[in-house]
């Protein structure tokens, strides 16, 4: 996933691309519904993520978003329940990494001027950050590696590694030692 910006025009849907779109809502909803820590709920998460997850990913109950074929997780990662990723942009999240409860992962926004067009940035949460419940990362957003954002944060610039960032905006606290 390249690290730039890209314009998708959601009424330039091709059949294929609404028909996936579909299948994912279907499975995204079954999901929903299924037993959390058993094979179905297993079968299910990766019927909707595909082979884009590592070894050892935990995904809690809860999950909703679009585009789950535009994100890719690592090993031993773990989100936390009622995540939303609105993943058109691209989502990455690198091995270790922690997602608190009722994080927003939104690589996505609406054109001021043509509210149709998306404008997509992609999210990367690198290896070992740790994202607190609540918090929201924006469009085109990488936390660096072993990064904290602190719970209810909103980060629209990119947070440096070894560092923990917090408020609305985000901001620096200071270094993790």
């Amino acid at each position: 996933m390249a690290n730039e910006t890209f314009i998708v025009d959601p009424r330039q849907t091709t059949p294929a691309e609404m028909a996936e779109g579909q299948r994912q809502a279907q499975v995204l909803f079954r999901l929903q519904n299924t037993m959390p820590y058993t094979d179905d709920y297993n079968r299910l998460v990766s019927e909707l993520f595909g082979e884009n997850i590592g070894e050892g990913f935990t995904l809690m109950p809860g999950l909703t978003g679009v585009c789950f074929d535009r994100v890719k997780i690592g090993r031993n990662v773990l989100i936390m329940n009622n995540c939303l990723m609105m993943s058109r942009g691209g989502i990455t999240i690198d091995d270790g990494a922690m997602i608190a409860a009722n994080v927003q992962l939104i690589s996505n926004n609406h054109d001021l001027h043509d509210r149709q067009l998306l404008i997509c940035k992609p999210v990367h949460i690198c290896r070992n950050a740790w994202i607190g419940a609540g918090a929201t990362i924006l469009p085109g957003v990488t936390v660096g590696e072993n990064a904290v954002v602190a719970a209810g944060a909103v980060v629209t610039k990119d947070v440096a590694a070894n560092t923990i960032v917090g408020g609305n905006p985000a901001r620096f606290i200071k270094n993790v030692e």
